[in-house]
């Protein structure tokens, strides 16, 4: 038996507002610079954990539909900021040694990725960082929270399974009912009442946690019997 990290992939292994910032300035473009503005406030007041918001993404959108912008609008702005994703347009950065850290889980677990988002320049980023090669499977558009649920349980055939993100309601909470371990990280670590097994600013704050459950996972399986 194997076990699996399942990691999510904004606010969880891409940081930073990049991206966030370039679909509010898409629908600026439709919606007018106050819209920008408006964003910009909620972002900060989410950023702070001043807000009841999911992620930057969920700031800017309900914005966007406060302001009455168009559902098909507000789509192509995401789709837009998407393509632009690891460009000088749309900026992130992987959390501080993650590639040594991947490379180190996965020496002992099966590494996932599952994200809500399109794959468009998602593999480029992970092979510019070092740590394409380490994930087993990657999935795309995964449909979360109820989009989890098939990729939780594949993995539990394998083995114990711990699934890492930025929203407890979807990368988490799924995970959960299906009894397999928890790790919230991003702007809702301190503030989230949902009983995460551990929770962190940022992945690699979570280094000891996660080697020590790779560690376990790794013990409890035949091949490496426990005492």
């Amino acid at each position: 038996m194997t076990g699996t990290i399942v990691f999510d992939l904004d606010g969880t292994l891409a940081l930073g507002d990049g991206p966030i910032v370039a679909y509010a300035h898409s629908l600026a473009g439709v919606a007018g610079d106050g819209l920008l503005a408006r964003a910009e406030a909620e972002l900060a007041s989410f950023a702070a954990g001043g807000s009841d918001y999911r992620d930057g993404y969920h700031a800017v959108g309900t914005v966007a539909e406060d302001a009455g912008v168009a559902a098909d609008d507000i789509r192509t702005a995401y789709e837009t900021s998407r393509r632009v994703l690891g460009t000088p347009a749309a900026p992130v950065a992987p959390p501080e040694g993650i590639a040594d850290l991947l490379r180190d889980l996965s020496s002992r677990v099966r590494l996932v990725l599952a994200t809500n988002a399109p794959d468009a320049g998602v593999r480029e980023l992970l092979a510019e960082w070092g740590i394409a090669e380490l994930f087993s499977a990657t999935h795309f558009t995964v449909g979360k929270p109820d989009g989890l649920i098939a990729v939780i349980r594949h993995a539990q055939q394998d083995g114990p399974v711990l699934s890492v993100g930025d929203i407890a309601e979807f990368d988490l909470a799924p995970a959960a009912e299906l009894g397999a371990d928890t790790a919230l990280v991003g702007a809702t670590c301190d503030s989230s009442p949902f009983p995460a097994t551990m929770r962190g600013r940022t992945v690699t704050d979570l280094s000891d946690d996660l080697r020590a459950w790779a560690a376990a996972a790794c013990a409890s399986s035949p091949a490496h019997p426990t005492a």
